[in-house]
This record gives C-alpha cells, structure tokens and sequence, in this order.
C-alpha cells in the first residue's frame, strides 16, 4: 500500500490502518493466537499503521499489539497511541469485569487526565506495554468533556514533544466532529481521528471539519468507517449494533434502501461503505478493527478493488441516501 504523510510531519501511514480495539476483546474475547495472527494477516496484507491505546482492554491492545510487531523492521510501521486516560491499578476489581465494553479484568481503572504531567505519564506506560522506542503519531483520545485542558495543556505538552522529535506527529481523535474542528481551528495538530462521523451512512464531517481539515493541510484518519458494524455486513438485521446499542428501525431501514442500490451495481454494502471511506481528499487512511485474520483479508482486499461504478453513487443521491455534496471514488483504492 502506498504510504501517505500525516499533515506537514514526515510520518507515513498505509490508505488501509488496523484499529486495535479488538485486540483488547472488545465485546468478544480472542486469544492470544488469533491477536497476533490478525496482525499478521495485516502486515501480509500490506498494513502499515496500527491504532491502538489504553483504553482498549485496559493496556491489553498495547501489548498484544507491541508483542506481534517486535519481530517487525521498526522503521516500516507507524503505530499511533492515544492520551487521556490513565491506567490505575485497582486490585479490589481483580475479581470483576471491565464495565467500558472490554472483557478482561477490572484490574485498573481509568482516571481522565488531559494535564501535561499526565501526557507524559500515559507516553511512558504505553511504551513499557508496546515495548516500542517512540511512538510515531499520539492522538488526544475523546476529550469531549474537557476541551479546555485538552486544548490549554494537552496539546502545547505535545506540540513541545513533536518539537523535540520525541514523537514523529500528533493528533486528536473523538466521535464528535465539533470538537475535532475546534483543535484544527485553533492549534497545528497533523491529524483528526474522526470516528464514525464520515460514512455511507451519515456524513456530518462534510460540512465543516473536513474542509477545515482542506484548508489546513491537516489529515483524516477515518475510523468507524462500519458505524460499529453495521455496514460490515451483507444483509444488515435488527440487533446489529450501531452506536453502541442495537440498531433503530429507522437507521436500519435506510442501510437496507443503500443494500438494495447495492444489489442493482454488482456491490456489496461493506465493499461500498470501505470505497466511500477513502475518498475524500483529506483521508490519508481508513482504520478498520478485526476480531480475526479473516476479517482482515477481506476488508483490505475490499477496500484495494476498484470501487463500485459511477452509477451507483448517483443513484444514492438521487433516492436521497447520500449527500450530493460527498466525494465519490472514481479510481481503485489504495492500489499503489
């Protein structure tokens, strides 16, 4: 896959990035094996960008995914981590499960911390649990709730890291474009991590983060690129998830009018959803989770096939299922 520059910093990512979540079981638990054969699977499928961080399995993707890649040349990969949340031990949760949708034990807590004593701290922990010598890309994780530490302590912490060439690029990464747009507007981060907001399904992002991001030079991880899985699937059915709770009947009934658009140009819906993903100007990757090497296999060769034809998206726009205003691919994605 053809690397891309993160913003104006000399970081790389593949069009294709493994998100890391499951690694740390989320929802579902996988073992030991199939964690680091699914990272295995990416690197074979020329993955080089891997997102990870604390929150996922409470320290569990840092160190699967640091113990799959150590056997890897340090210099063909970028791994992005995140800050934000601290990791406290908390033996009296030993005996529980994580109550954040991780099945591993309650043996830590997160305790929010966006000071720039607690950047530091979190930087440190990571790279114990990945085992790495720097982290290329740090992203400020979710911090919806506290924007103004985020932004008066957060950010300049690791503005002064990037400067010192202690981390390659930084970031910031939440499910809420407002709050990305904020942090374009107002410092020099390299990148957004925009979660869910920019899909087949919905595309919010459009309006003003992603032209901000245009303006700036600023480049777009897109994640949750499947709306928590809904559009990861062929034939979408009540119960699939969508965020974080089952499907409403209305959100189901519009993915299944896009299925059907779908079925008349020879598409599926994941390989469509994958295809719309990359194809605005500012998506330097797409990041996509996988409980199994499978899952991998196929979302890379999905998201490298050529997209599906002209006539297809015009037909969205005009049954009102997508915005006329949205990038549509028009070449093969990630071919290189």
């Amino acid at each position: 896959m053809t690397g891309v520059r993160v913003g104006r910093s000399a970081v790389t990512v593949s069009r294709f990035g493994l998100g890391c979540a499951q690694l740390g079981n989320l929802y579902t638990p996988i073992g030991e094996a199939d964690a680091t054969a699914t990272v295995a699977a990416a690197w074979d499928c020329g993955v080089r960008y891997f997102d990870t961080a604390p929150h996922y399995g409470l320290g569990l993707s840092e160190r699967r995914l640091g113990d799959a890649l150590r056997a890897l040349p340090r210099s063909a990969y970028t791994v992005s981590t995140k800050v934000g949340r601290l990791l406290v031990p908390d033996r009296s949760g030993a005996g529980r499960r994580d109550p954040e949708g991780f099945d591993v034990p309650a043996d830590h807590r997160r305790v929010w911390d966006f000071t720039a004593d607690g950047v530091r701290r979190c930087l440190e922990a990571s790279l114990v649990r990945l085992g790495l010598d720097r982290i290329d890309l740090v992203l400020i994780h979710d911090p919806e709730d506290h924007q103004t530490t985020a932004v008066e302590q957060t950010y300049p912490a690791l503005h002064e890291l990037r400067a010192q060439g202690v981390v390659g690029a930084i970031g910031v990464g939440s499910k809420q474009w407002q709050v990305l747009h904020r942090f374009v507007a107002e410092t020099d981060v390299d990148a957004v991590m925009v979660a869910g907001r920019y899909t087949l399904l919905e595309q919010p992002a459009l309006d003003a983060l992603l032209p901000e991001c245009q303006r700036r030079g600023v480049s777009v991880l897109n994640a949750g690129v499947f709306n928590s899985g809904l559009l990861a699937v062929d034939r979408p059915h009540p119960g699939l998830p969508y965020e974080y709770a089952d499907v409403p009947a209305t959100v189901l009934a519009r993915v299944r009018a896009i299925v059907e658009v779908c079925g008349r140009h020879g598409t599926s819906l994941p390989a469509a959803a994958l295809a719309f993903a990359a194809a605005h100007p500012t998506v330097a990757a797409v990041v996509v989770g996988a409980h199994h090497p499978d899952q991998v296999r196929r979302n890379t060769a999905l998201l490298a096939a050529p997209p599906p034809p002209d006539e297809f998206w015009s037909e969205l726009v005009a049954e009102g299922l997508l915005r006329p205003d949205a990038p549509r691919p028009t070449s093969p994605v990630g071919a290189g």
